[in-house]
């Protein structure tokens, strides 16, 4: 009897200090460049050799929750307003809740390039808010008006200097970078008054590059309702913001317990990712970062999601050899799994 009510208080204190009332945590995947491996001929295939859709398997894996990108005008179609409605069609399907990650380019925005795009370059800023906001409204109303929810909205990704260079780069021109990523807020709130807007940067053990940002989009007036953080030990090191993998998870967690005392705003891990070549260590990593994340955070931090796991070829941080899932992915399915035993437990005491 002594062991039983152990275990049940031990349910117990896992349960309060890893799941806020009624909020999951969350667990998903930016798969954004599916349906061009689709049109390609790729097929993905589960650990048992069977082929899968993309979205179907992230959910075999516990996933519940997808995050998409947004091009404004890209060459070749994939990642803009339209191929996006395709794949939120099937997260919808799935029960899976969805992120969408506005870039404002038409192609790759990150840390080292924010372009921007084509049709807007010659824009002057006040023009350049209206041409932001306008592309956020069209692309989430044309979601909305098929019946899809949006949770959550990335004004900008990667914005660690700010977006659509040089107009609204950080370092020069911070109030402008302020002034942009308001309309972006200002058009999802339109659309979707519930979603939680995101503002994102990379190198999330480091809080130089958050204080920067957030003092100066608070100075000058711009909102978010969560800090979005991308936590890749690989890309930390290679920087030389961080000498190994645990002090890349120890800063990273530190920085996100200290954002929360500072702004009083949720935070989500919204990129990550590990050498595919070396499974057995991406699993370890991956495990330890979700279990940090939901339990040493105070609740603080509502998810994680993995870049990419598909990916495969040029771009070592995926989660797949062979068109198939290594055992990085089976971190994300025991997180699931023990979520539901938490919950279970959790009913079990109420009840």
């Amino acid at each position: 009897m002594r062991k039983i009510l152990f275990m049940m208080f031990s349910a117990l204190m896992i349960c309060v200090s890893t799941v806020r009332a009624g909020t999951p945590f969350w667990l998903g995947a930016d798969i954004s460049g599916t349906t061009e491996l689709e049109a390609r001929g790729v097929q993905l295939l589960n650990a048992e050799g069977v082929a899968v859709e993309n979205t179907a398997l992230m959910k075999q894996y516990g996933m519940n929750a997808v995050r998409l990108r947004v091009w404004v005008n890209p060459r070749h179609g994939f990642s803009n307003k339209e191929d996006v409605l395709v794949m939120a069609r099937r997260a919808k399907k799935l029960g899976m809740s969805i992120m969408i990650d506005f870039h404002y380019s038409d192609w790759w925005a990150d840390p080292a390039k924010q372009n921007i795009p084509e049709a807007w370059k010659d824009l002057p800023y006040e023009k350049m808010k209206t041409a932001l906001a306008q592309h956020t409204r069209e692309t989430l109303a044309l979601l909305k008006a098929d019946g899809i929810d949006v949770k959550w909205v990335q004004i900008g990704n990667e914005t660690t200097h700010g977006f659509l260079w040089p107009v609204g780069r950080a370092e020069e021109n911070m109030e402008q970078y302020a002034g942009l990523t308001q309309a972006g807020y200002d058009a999802a709130k339109e659309v979707f008054p519930a979603t939680v807007c995101i503002v994102h940067l990379d190198g999330g053990c480091d809080p130089s590059r958050y204080k920067f940002i957030f003092e100066g989009l608070k100075k000058h007036g711009a909102r978010w309702d969560m800090i979005g953080l991308s936590v890749y030990p690989y890309w930390d090191m290679e920087a030389g913001l961080t000498k190994s993998e645990d002090e890349t998870l120890e800063k990273a967690i530190a920085n996100i317990n200290a954002l929360y005392e500072k702004y009083h705003t949720p935070l989500m891990i919204v990129e990550t990712g590990y050498d595919a070549d070396q499974p057995e260590a991406g699993k370890r990593w991956m495990s330890r970062l979700i279990d940090d994340a939901r339990t040493k955070t105070h609740g603080h931090c509502e998810g994680v999601f993995y870049w990419a796991p598909e990916l495969e070829g040029h771009y070592k941080l995926g989660a797949f050899r062979n068109h198939r899932p290594t055992v990085i992915m089976d971190a994300f399915k025991e997180a699931s799994e023990e979520q539901f035993q938490i919950r279970l437990s959790r009913d079990c005491l109420t009840e």
